[in-house]
């Protein structure tokens, strides 16, 4: 099996993953009664965290309302799309080689 054919298979359920937990934590955010280190938020929370702290350190709240979430979806689907899209990196080279 072609090797970027492989990498476009993890690489595309593995970024709209993390664009869907990035959705959900938009989501959370709407409600501060949950507690994001409980069972099953902490599943959202978990992998998005290290992420959003980072992110939180270069771009402040806006008017009180937390947007990294906002620019990670923006980030990861910019990704997804220069490689993974009609006229992607991993979907050209699949078709020269």
């Amino acid at each position: 099996m072609d090797t970027t054919l492989l990498a476009s298979w993890i690489l595309s359920p593995l970024l709209g993953l993390f664009i869907l937990l990035f959705i959900f934590r938009i989501v959370l955010s709407w409600y501060p009664q949950f507690d994001l280190n409980k069972f099953p938020v902490s599943l959202v929370s978990w992998p998005t965290e290290p992420f959003l702290r980072v992110t939180r350190k270069l771009v402040a709240p806006i008017g009180g309302v937390d947007i990294t979430p906002i620019i990670w979806v923006g980030i990861i689907s910019l990704l997804r799309e220069i490689l993974l899209g009609q006229q992607g990196l991993l979907t050209l080279w699949s078709q020269m080689s």
